[in-house]
């Protein structure tokens, strides 16, 4: 019976012919050498990979080229890695890629390992203690501080067993990489098989995807289908984070996809050119970064130029860490918590690595007022869902966001922003808005405040006026319609807001008016109902009360906020009262013959064609009537 699969994924690491790939043939029976390059030059190039029953437990174990030629092959196969076997060979003791993989893995935050010291039978007794104590030296104060130190020989077998056990035991105690997230695998291969299409591998750091899932391709943004998996060479119904997989999607073309390139699910991601990190140089003597290095980035598969620019200072110093921000020289494919490694382009050696904190659209100003204290609650929020989708809530850009905004920012699934959401509404730290909206409370209060301070500008500089209408308040603060709709619900709700006359209003708000304008307000508006359906223009107001047009104009826009006067057509106002009196005969008549020639309406109104067609189209307008032809009949 097969071992059980488990989501771990072991690896080797150490310096060239040390013995990695001949530990592995060990322990599994395979041979990861698969390139005939390889074989004939007894010395890895590219990664392999290989299944590894340890008890009753089936990992992953990805064997790494220990030559310095190829570094960036070893960081793609290090950045999949749960744990570590580093192999020094006895005959040589640590040696450059030894020092140089061991701090990659400890950039990439692998914290969980063991040393395997091989080619025990190459050596005397009394060597290989000296080789023991030189290797308990060169891991002190790292991750492989304390653990297993296992002498053995690929060659006679001798102390494979005691390794095997230590082996077992480490897998035991790590825990498997949780599944919960977004599925992302950063392709490490892509090939063709005959009969099945094009296969993709590697390991994928999120989520899980299934036989049947729609995924895309990255950044090509080609959509497909899965058709098969494989899981540690077995057919599997899913691969999971940690797991070494391939996924055999049929309409690709393999030709077009390169290492680096990434599969995931739908709408998550985006490729982008600027990163911000959290950036920690190693404690080298004399090692520093100036701000706009030019640099290798190394994350996932994938290895780019690229140029770090530091959020503070002009130099960070050997063993310091800092926020920075990076531009690749390409746009790739990169989520919060993903681990980095950068390498100096001349002479080529690693200097540093960290933590990706975000893929951004455009650079960031570093001198931005709170820029600072903005990093570090980003850089709080990875890896825990809570706080990142709260973050994303808060310094959203529209001031609010829907459910999609805030899996694509956040880069979590949307059942889970789901959950997360109604979590935060139940603490009032998130608001949930009409239309399907999320604010920030922090960010209610601030655009509720700024909606009330234009209302009562408003007040103070046409105290005339009932208030503003909804469009005029939008303008004035600049916010989206459905924004506003939702935040005035609110208000209104809190008793901040009231509503008349179709206007918006402070609660104790009262319109005032200089003796003046009543007068004249009270004279336009009688001559107004003198002749209801023969209403009068400006000009004749003007004449008639001896004001001036824009005097009259004035209290015509006043009397159309109190809505006592009706805006018809372009030009044409008329009396509320006129406007009801209209509808009323309008309804009545053609509620007792089914129908109303348009011709009819002047001589119902006592009236001119002037006046009473445009009643009529402001009624089919409004929902009243509806026409055909000449004719009109009720609406529904």
């Amino acid at each position: 019976m097969p071992a059980r699969q488990t989501n771990i994924t072991l690896g080797t690491a150490g310096h060239i012919d040390h013995g990695k790939t001949a530990l592995i043939k060990c322990l599994t029976g395979c041979d990861t050498d698969r390139l005939e390059a390889e074989k004939q030059r007894g010395m890895s190039i590219e990664l392999g990979f290989a299944p590894c029953a340890i008890a009753d437990l089936e990992v992953g174990i990805v064997d790494v080229p220990g030559h310095e030629n190829f570094i960036k092959t070893m960081v793609a196969g290090a950045s999949g890695m749960d744990g570590v076997i580093l192999v020094v060979a006895a005959d040589d003791s640590v040696m450059p890629q030894t020092r140089e993989h061991l701090e990659i893995l400890t950039l990439l935050a692998v914290r969980h390992g063991l040393v395997a010291v091989t080619k025990i039978d190459r050596v005397e007794r009394d060597h290989l203690q000296i080789v023991l104590s030189e290797v308990r030296e060169f891991v002190k104060e790292t991750f492989l501080d304390g653990t297993p130190i296992l002498p053995l020989s690929n060659a006679t077998g001798e102390g494979f067993g005691a390794f095997y056990d230590a082996l077992a035991g480490l897998v035991r105690s790590m825990k498997p990489k949780p599944v919960d997230g977004v599925f992302r695998l950063p392709i490490e291969r892509a090939f063709s098989l005959k009969g099945y299409g094009t296969v993709v591998s590697g390991i994928p750091v999120s989520g899980s995807a299934r036989t049947g899932d729609e995924i895309v391709l990255l950044p090509q943004n080609l959509p497909g289908r899965i058709k098969a998996i494989q899981v540690y060479n077995r057919t599997s119904e899913a691969a999971r984070a940690g797991q070494c997989a391939a996924l055999n999607v049929r309409h690709w073309d393999h030709s077009l996809i390169k290492r680096g390139n990434v599969v995931t699910v739908p709408g998550y991601f985006s490729p982008e050119q600027w990163l911000i990190c959290e950036l920690r140089l190693l404690p080298h003597d004399k090692l520093f970064l100036t701000n706009a290095a030019r640099i290798k980035f190394h994350t996932g598969t994938s290895e780019l130029p690229a140029t770090v620019y530091l959020m503070q200072g002009d130099r960070i110093q050997a063993g310091e860490q800092g926020f920075v921000q990076v531009k690749l020289s390409i746009p790739l494919i990169a989520g919060p918590g993903d681990r980095f490694i950068i390498r100096t382009l001349s002479p080529v050696q690693t200097v540093g690595g960290g933590t990706i904190i975000e893929a951004v659209p455009r650079r960031l100003k570093r001198n931005l007022p709170g820029i600072h204290q903005d990093l570090r609650e980003r850089a709080a929020a990875v890896g825990q869902d809570e706080r990142r989708v709260e973050h994303c809530v808060r310094k959203a850009e529209a001031l609010a966001v829907t459910e999609l905004d805030l899996a694509f920012c956040a880069k979590v699934p949307l059942n889970r922003v789901r959950d997360i959401l109604a979590g935060l509404i139940a603490e009032d730290k998130v608001v949930d808005l009409a239309g399907g909206l999320y604010m920030h409370r922090e960010t209610r209060d601030r655009t509720s405040q700024r909606i009330l301070s234009s209302v009562a500008e408003y007040h103070r500089t046409a105290p005339e006026s009932p208030g503003p209408a909804f469009e005029q308040l939008r303008q004035a603060c600049n916010l989206d319609k459905s924004l506003l709709e939702g935040l005035l619900i609110i208000l209104k709700q809190q008793g901040k807001l009231v509503e008349r006359s179709h206007r918006l209003a402070l609660p104790e708000y009262r319109e005032t008016f200089s003796d003046q304008d009543r007068r004249l307000l009270d004279a336009i508006e009688a001559l107004f109902t003198e002749k209801l359906f023969q209403p009068p223009a400006p000009e004749e107001l003007s004449n008639k009360t001896g004001a001036s047009r824009e005097k009259v104009d004035r209290i015509l826009r006043i009397l159309v906020e109190h809505e006592r006067l009706v805006p018809v057509a372009e030009n044409l106002l008329f009396h509320r009262q006129a406007v009801d009196r209209a509808r009323q005969t309008l309804v009545s008549f053609i509620g007792e013959q089914g129908k109303l020639e348009s011709v009819r309406f002047k001589y119902l109104l006592d009236t001119t064609r002037k006046f009473a067609i445009p009643l009529l189209d402001y009624f089919d307008r409004t929902g009243v009537t509806v026409r055909v032809g000449n004719t009109r009949y009720l609406r529904g």
